[in-house]
């Protein structure tokens, strides 16, 4: 059973699964220290919004960058 095509394809949608979580986690804890410097009220401003968007957006494109890489090296 460990060797079965089903097997491995669970093994590797948990993986997966595990590093979008990982990847999450990371970029909401950068994101958050860069972007949020006083104490969160019931909504971000429209610089903290900003801040936290962008931050998103590069840290998104640099995960990219480095996966491809990865993938080009295999």
């Amino acid at each position: 059973m460990e060797n079965s095509p089903e097997f491995q394809q669970l093994i590797t949608q948990e993986r997966e699964k595990a590093m979008v979580n990982e990847m999450i986690a990371k970029l909401t804890t950068v994101c958050w220290d860069k972007c949020i410097t006083g104490t969160p009220g019931s909504k971000f401003s429209s610089s903290e919004s900003s801040c936290l968007t962008n931050c998103a957006q590069r840290y998104m494109d640099m995960s990219l960058i480095i996966m491809k890489r990865f993938q080009n090296m295999q």
